[in-house]
C-alpha cells in the first residue's frame, strides 16, 4: 500500500470498522437499549450515532451522495428514527435499534466510505467544505469521524462491561 495521507486513511478507516463491529458483537437489541445511568447513553445512541454521522457528513456532505439513510438504506438501517439536527443528546437516550439490521447498515456505511477515500488523492483532503457548524477541511472531516467512531466504540465497550459482557473484540 503507498505511503499517502488517503491510504492511510483508509487503513485506519477499516481498522475502526473492524474494531466497532467486534465491540458490537453480541449485542442484541435488548443490551443495546441498556441504560447505564447518570448522562451516559444506551449502546443503541452511540451505534446510531456513529453510523448516522458517518452517512450524513462523510457520504452525504464530503461526497455529494444521498446518504444511505436516505437512499439505499430507507427504513432498513435498524435504527428507530434518524437523527435531529442540533443537538442529539435527548436522541441518543432515546433512539432504539434493530442490531441485525444495524449490522448491514453498518458495513454499508463503511464500504461508502472507503469506495469515496478509493477516488481520492492527498490533495483533495485540503478542499474546504462548508458544513452546518463550519467550513472544515475534507482531511479534518475525515479524521474528526475516525475519532468519533472510536470514542464511542469505547462507550459500547464500557456499557457492554457494565452489563457482565466482553467490551472491545481483544
Amino acid at each position: 500500500m503507498s505511503n499517502s495521507a488517503v491510504s492511510l486513511l483508509r487503513t485506519q478507516y477499516k481498522e475502526a470498522a473492524g474494531w466497532l463491529e467486534g465491540t458490537m458483537g453480541g449485542v442484541t437489541s435488548a443490551v443495546a437499549q441498556y441504560a447505564p445511568g447518570g448522562k451516559a447513553t444506551p449502546i443503541a445512541g452511540h451505534i446510531a450515532h456513529i453510523l448516522s454521522g458517518l452517512d450524513f457528513f462523510v457520504v452525504g456532505q464530503v461526497a455529494g451522495q444521498a446518504p444511505l439513510i436516505a437512499s439505499t438504506f430507507a427504513g432498513k438501517t435498524g435504527i428507530s428514527e434518524p437523527p435531529p439536527q442540533g443537538d442529539s443528546t435527548e436522541w441518543m437516550n432515546t433512539v432504539t435499534i434493530d442490531a441485525e439490521a444495524i449490522q448491514a447498515y453498518s458495513k454499508a456505511v463503511f464500504a461508502a466510505v472507503d469506495d469515496y477515500l478509493s477516488t481520492l488523492n492527498d490533495s483533495d483532503l485540503a478542499r474546504e467544505i462548508e458544513l452546518p457548524f463550519g467550513k472544515f477541511s475534507v482531511g479534518w472531516v475525515f479524521n474528526i469521524m475516525l475519532m468519533n467512531t472510536y470514542c464511542h466504540t469505547g462507550e459500547i465497550s464500557t456499557i457492554k462491561g457494565l452489563q457482565g459482557l466482553k467490551g472491545y473484540p481483544m
